[in-house]
């Protein structure tokens, strides 16, 4: 018997392929040994990319507007304070000293006695010497009498009298030697400094100096300028002063005399500077000073890193564009621009030998406009 009960089938449908729209789809979709092939030609995509970008990419400059400000040419010169009118006390003789006045910051008189020095020695070549001179004067005194009576020759007395002469001679020095043994003030003024103490010995070096005494007032400064720049220092030129315990403006003074020989070895001329009474400058202070040669009043300042041969590196439309300058007083950090940039120009700072004309750059972060 034939069976005419129907059969059912089921038909699956027929699906399309997935497309893989991203390269990760595709690496994922891919064989093993074609995934490693795209990841390799990504990577190097990728370097070639970022290489492109690091070599296109500007360099970074600071840039730099030039300012109005004042200028000044200025010679260096550095120096000591001192009175001018002052004298150092020291000893002729090495002895110890037995003696010292309390009298370091006071006034004395000239001729007043400072410190005293040993003189027991000298003391006793003196009695040696006044005794022998007696002597002699008592053998004179007789031999005069002999010679007028007859009994004596004149000679005699004469050669007497030589003798005489000469132990006087000898008194007198020997008494000179004691009078140096006391130091006296050499003039009205205050003892501006002591040094030494009762029992040291005191000696005759250029440094064994006892007392330094002098006027407070006026005072000025002893400076030495280089033989190159000696030439434009001239008296009444104003000078501005530094000192490192001043925290202040700069302290004024003024050139006054110069010495008219220099010395060949140092290559230096002595300056005095004068200062005003009012000045905070203590004697013996060191300063450095800055004569001012020649100013300038609002006039276009640029620093001098920005200046390169004679021309400055100036930014137009993101490029490097070259322009020579005239400059004018150059200072330590600024220099005067004459000619060949304008207040609106951006200059690059520090000048860079690098960029050649036309290089693109752009602005540090941070940068100065």
């Amino acid at each position: 018997m034939q069976d005419d009960t129907p059969t059912q089938t089921t038909e699956r449908p027929v699906q399309a392929p997935k497309r893989l729209g991203s390269p990760a789809l595709a690496i994922r979709g891919a064989s093993g040994q074609t995934r490693r092939r795209l990841l390799l030609g990504l990577a190097i995509v990728a370097a070639a990319a970022g290489g492109w970008w690091a070599l296109g990419r500007a360099p970074e400059v600071g840039f730099l507007r030039p300012v109005v400000g004042d200028a000044a040419e200025v010679v260096y010169a550095t120096g000591n304070v001192e009175p001018v009118r002052w004298a150092k006390v020291t000893a002729v003789q090495r002895k110890r000293i037995v003696e010292l006045c309390d009298c370091e910051g006071k006034t004395v008189a000239q001729g007043q006695v400072l410190a005293r020095l040993d003189d027991a020695e000298e003391r006793a070549i003196l009695a040696e010497l006044i005794a022998r001179l007696d002597r002699h004067l008592a053998d004179a005194a007789r031999l005069k009498r002999l010679s007028r009576s007859k009994v004596s020759p004149e000679a005699t007395y004469e050669e007497k009298q030589t003798q005489v002469r000469e132990y006087e001679a000898r008194v007198n020095a020997q008494k000179e030697r004691i009078a140096d043994l006391v130091l006296r003030a050499p003039m009205n003024g205050v003892v501006l400094r002591k040094s030494g103490e009762v029992g040291e010995i005191a000696g005759t070096g250029p440094g064994d100096v006892l007392f330094w005494v002098g006027e407070p007032l006026p005072l000025r400064i002893t400076a030495e300028v280089n033989e190159e720049d000696i030439l434009r220092v001239k008296r009444g030129q104003v000078v501005l002063l530094r000192h490192e315990g001043h925290d202040g403006p700069p302290l004024r003074a003024k050139v006054g005399e110069t010495t008219p020989m220099g010395d060949p070895a140092s290559k230096t001329f002595r300056v005095y500077f004068d200062l005003p009474d009012d000045t905070p400058l203590r004697v013996g202070m060191s300063v450095e000073a800055n004569v001012v040669v020649r100013e300038a009043k609002g006039v276009l300042l640029l620093a001098g890193e920005t200046l390169g041969d004679g021309q400055v590196q100036i930014v137009e439309a993101g490029r490097v564009r070259l322009r020579p300058v005239t400059t004018g007083i150059r200072g330590t950090r600024m220099v005067e621009i004459v000619a060949g940039v304008g207040p609106g120009d951006q200059v690059i700072s520090p000048f860079r030998r690098d960029l050649a004309e036309g290089s693109r750059v752009r602005p540090r972060v941070g940068a100065a406009p």
